[in-house]
């Protein structure tokens, strides 16, 4: 996920090309998001006090519909205008083998931290956002491949003024601009960052 090392190069041989922004200062811009990394982030952030994921009374998960709806919610009062677009998910077998391991020899914590790694985002986790944010009135777009490079290309082609993620491969797709932490909850007082790619001194490769 991303590349790894890209955000401190950035900001060691670009400074310029990465801002803070307040929410606010977004009023008014249309935002094409990445769903399906928002989907995971909610997935594994959005939790009971025990480290359980949130369920209803059917014992159905609903930490990630939580997340998006007071999320979105959060930003449509600011101004902005978001799109959502999902894409395909990777497998974690390797994180689950560990998991079983923690279970057995571990403790709570260990337990824990490898159910949030072990986090594996259904067709089923898809279907019920898109529902959701649809009922919400907000626009959903399932992107031929992946979510970030369709986000880059919405952003590239004029129909959204940035790209939304917390992915930085969003800008080896030629995002303009890319803005993370959209979705972080307002109580981690997590600024959202502007990547700006026409103020890299290498566009050209990018």
């Amino acid at each position: 996920m991303g590349i790894k090392g890209l955000t401190a190069l950035l900001s060691q041989h670009a400074p310029n090309a990465i801002k803070e922004h307040d929410i606010k200062t977004l009023f008014g811009r249309k935002v094409a998001i990445d769903a399906s990394m928002s989907i995971y982030q909610f997935l594994i952030a959005v939790r009971q006090r025990d480290g359980e994921m949130l369920m209803n009374d059917a014992g159905e998960t609903t930490s990630h519909l939580m997340g998006f709806f007071y999320r979105t919610i959060r930003i449509v009062e600011n101004g902005i205008k978001p799109a959502y677009l999902s894409k395909r998910f990777e497998k974690r077998e390797e994180a689950k083998a560990e998991g079983e391991e923690a279970k057995e020899t571990g403790t709570a914590e260990d337990m824990d931290r490898f159910s949030r790694r072990t986090v594996k985002v259904t067709r089923e986790h898809n279907e019920e956002c898109r529902r959701l944010l649809k009922l919400m009135g907000i626009p959903v777009v399932i992107a031929p491949s992946e979510a970030e490079a369709q986000c880059a290309e919405l952003a590239r082609g004029g129909k959204v003024y940035a790209a939304g993620s917390e992915d930085m491969d969003t800008l080896t797709f030629k995002a303009p601009i890319l803005f993370r932490h959209l979705t972080f909850s307002e109580a981690k007082k997590q600024p959202i960052t502007r990547n700006q790619t026409s103020r890299l001194p290498l566009t050209a490769w990018i």
